[in-house]
């Protein structure tokens, strides 16, 4: 099993639309400074560095961390999609736990640019070729951007199979920005009513544009340190990494289904995975951080890694189950969809706002009795992490 591996620092800087922005290298530092801050302690404890982004340079990460002090220390960088952020911290908590190192930053950043993400290969194969294939085949091209039709489609499969209304997945954004009206670090803090989200404009059915998380930039980080180094640093405020998770696509994501296509059995076999490792299953949760990159996806999401039955999540989302006074709460943060999704930045977001639960420094959109967190961050191509944190 190796050692216990805690979280001991994590820091964000408010995400950004694009051309708003500082620029990545900048975001990257505050972020990283501040997770350095909330740990207490030099970047010159610091052994190794991931460094997570999509877009950039393959040398991003150096220039990223060279002003906080030229160390001459491994800095990796890393690209996963949209799990790009879970995948540094994934590679931090295994060089820890292996005994590689005693303290790690986890870095992840990322400076989009305006409207739908777009290929960036043209002189080679593009690794997403036979998603694309599957949906070809299965619903054909549209005009609409291709991953709202990924998702999107996902949703319309599942609208079929089960007869769930619109409105469901509407309800979902309308939680996503209660929930980001108490998150000052979300890009957008304003009120939606299920109404609202209804009538802005289809994207591709059953999504409007409200239920589309919007290109972002940003930046988060999380300092990642051994047993022995928290207590040799007395440090009282580590949330421990009770196990961690990844998974690629499953065959079924090249079969007939947009569900199986976007990553539900990639993310329902990493969900069984991670719980068989940790002793726990989903209902020793409270709050969950999970990639809603679409509300289609977070519906989804729900059932595959078990908060509810599979085809009980519309009544789970009218129940309030996903909600503050529910079972769980989904996103306290706003997640993708309000909080916004650097892709790079995305996973370590994610570990940063369960800390602060954890640790119940969450203010307004505190979790009573937070003891055990869950976090799932997804990329198409594929990828799933997923981690589950707690208290000791």
């Amino acid at each position: 099993m190796g050692r216990k591996v805690y979280v001991i620092g994590v820091g964000m800087v408010k995400f950004q639309k694009p051309g708003a922005s500082d620029s990545y290298d900048v975001m990257a530092q505050g972020a990283a400074r501040a997770a350095l801050s909330d740990a207490s302690v030099d970047y010159k404890e610091i052994e190794q560095v991931y460094a997570g982004y999509v877009f950039g340079d393959s040398t991003c990460g150096q220039r990223a961390v060279y002003p906080l002090g030229l160390t001459g220390i491994p800095v990796v960088n890393v690209n996963n999609n949209c799990s790009t952020g879970s995948t540094a911290l994934f590679l931090a908590r295994q060089a820890v736990q292996g005994g590689d190192a005693e303290c790690v930053l986890a870095l992840g950043f990322e400076q989009m640019e305006k409207g739908a993400l777009g290929s960036k290969w043209t002189d080679r194969t593009n690794p997403m070729d036979k998603h694309v294939e599957v949906m070809n085949r299965t619903q054909g091209f549209n005009q609409a951007p291709p991953t709202a039709q990924m998702f999107g489609g996902a949703g319309r499969e599942y609208r079929w199979k089960y007869g769930t209304r619109r409105e469901t997945f509407a309800k979902i954004a309308s939680k996503a920005r209660t929930h980001a009206s108490r998150n000052p670090l979300a890009l957008f803090n304003q009120p939606l009513s299920v109404e609202e989200v209804m009538a802005s404009e289809e994207v591709f059915d059953p999504l409007t544009r409200f239920q589309c998380c919007p290109p972002t930039c940003g930046a988060a980080a999380a300092v990642i340190a051994s047993e022995d180094f928290v207590r040799r640093k007395g440090i009282s405020s580590a949330v421990r990494i009770l196990a961690q998770q990844m998974s690629t696509d499953y065959g079924t994501a090249f079969g007939d289904s947009m569900i199986g296509m976007i990553g539900y059995d990639m993310a329902k076999g990493c969900a069984q995975a991670l719980y068989q490792k940790a002793g726990i299953g989903p209902q020793d949760v409270q709050v969950v951080e999970l990639h809603d990159c679409f509300t289609t996806n977070e519906l989804l999401t729900y059932e595959a890694i078990g908060l509810c039955p599979e085809g009980g999540a519309e009544q789970f989302i009218w129940d309030g189950q996903n909600t503050y006074g529910g079972k769980y709460v989904t996103n306290p943060s706003g997640g993708l969809l309000s909080k916004g999704h650097p892709l790079g930045a995305t996973g370590l977001a994610q570990c940063a706002e369960l800390t602060w639960q954890l640790r119940g420094q969450a203010d307004k959109r505190q979790v009573e009795g937070a003891n055990i967190a869950l976090q799932h961050n997804l990329g198409l191509g594929g990828a799933c992490v997923m981690t589950l944190y707690g208290r000791d």
